[in-house]
């Protein structure tokens, strides 16, 4: 036991305090508070995505369900309105849904079929005198078909795995689409009893923000796959009909590639764009493909200055930017079916952004029922 004689002896220490000073300054301890942040996000989305690649069995047709219902959701609400009964409105509004995919996907598949042939040899024409112009040694197509003859007979053993592969992806195909089919019906009919679900799960009072960020993200959804669709059809009958008054061989053909690649934001365009030009200067020579490429970009400003700002507009607001990383993210990850699904996800995903920024801009206390709150689906 020390008394204050201790203390005044010679020699003795006296105790120094512990320092209180932070050993980093503030602005590094909220770098590092925001990189766990960043850190932690990344992980929940990496293993998200995971999960998607690995269940994408399961994930796809629910996707593709969302899509549909997104588009003929306005359908649905109008036989509903006229008093039908929900199982028979959602009937019906799937058996249109399989018209319009149906006819569509006839439409595209004959056209494609009845001019592939033509399109093909334009577009050999056009890579053989792009060839010959630039004398690339080793890359004509004569090169192109002997080792394609090569390695015919090198992997010819390997025949019968890929049809039986072909035939297993053609059956999946079927299957999914089967079940999206069905998932679409449910989700139509049973919108109200997913609202009601929702809001009975939800923790403590959240139930009506959580309602009003899924309205809001499926309303991303129906307005990219309604505005897209009606944009696609413009451009394909713009184009079709430009490439027919240049006569232009395949313009059905290449009409219907431009519809199905306008799904692609951006590079679907380019891409159909860049085949249609092509196909002009292999048949008709360099002034037609001139013509061909002034209706093609004539069509882009139509579609970037005035049918995306008043179709799109209200529904979907995403930069360029995002678009062309989503799409690059969704290719990575799934192909061309990630190309197709990634821009409405990442639509949903900016409208439910949306509404969290105006919820805990307006206050975390505040119970508005904005635009949001518009039923979606219901």
């Amino acid at each position: 036991m020390r008394n204050d004689s201790d203390e005044n002896r010679p020699g003795a220490e006296r105790e120094r305090p512990w320092s209180r000073e932070p050993l980093l300054p503030v602005e590094a301890r909220r770098a590092a508070a925001w990189c766990l942040v960043v850190l932690l996000l990344a992980t929940v989305v990496a293993l998200g995505v995971w999960l998607c690649v690995e269940l994408s069995a399961a994930v796809t047709p629910v996707l593709l369900a969302l899509l549909g219902s997104g588009l003929l959701g306005p359908l649905y609400r109008r036989l509903v309105a006229m008093r039908l009964n929900r199982s028979l409105a959602a009937g019906l509004t799937c058996a249109v849904l399989v018209v319009v995919v149906g006819g569509a996907g006839y439409i595209v598949v004959s056209a494609l079929v009845e001019t592939g042939d033509q399109i093909i040899a334009s577009l050999r024409s056009a890579a053989k005198s792009l060839t010959e112009h630039f004398g690339t040694a080793g890359t004509s197509l004569d090169d192109l078909a002997s080792r394609s003859k090569q390695l015919i007979t090198k992997f010819g053993g390997s025949a019968a795995s890929g049809l039986l592969a072909g035939v297993s992806v053609v059956g999946q195909f079927i299957a999914a689409s089967i079940l999206a089919l069905l998932l679409t019906f449910f989700f139509l009919r049973d919108s109200d009893k997913a609202v009601r679900a929702l809001n009975d799960w939800a923790p403590g009072r959240s139930g009506p923000q959580l309602e009003r960020m899924a309205r809001r993200g499926f309303q991303g959804i129906e307005g990219f796959m309604r505005g897209t669709t009606f944009i696609a059809l413009i451009d394909a009958l713009c184009i079709t009909i430009g490439l027919l008054v240049l006569r232009v061989p395949g313009a059905v053909g290449l009409g219907a590639l431009v519809f199905v690649g306008a799904y692609i934001p951006y590079l679907g365009a380019f891409i159909s764009g860049a085949v249609a030009v092509l196909v002009a200067l292999a048949d008709r020579g360099f002034v037609i493909a001139l013509w061909a490429l002034g209706v093609v970009l004539a069509v882009q400003v139509l579609e970037g200055h005035v049918l995306q700002p008043m179709i799109q507009s209200r529904t979907v607001q995403m930069h360029p930017a995002t678009v062309l990383l989503a799409i690059t993210a969704g290719a990575s990850v799934a192909g061309i079916l990630g190309m197709l699904l990634s821009v409405p996800l990442v639509a949903a995903f900016s409208g439910v952004l949306h509404e969290l920024r105006r919820h805990y801009t307006a206050g975390p206390d505040s119970d508005d029922s904005g635009p949001a709150a518009a039923p979606a689906s219901s």
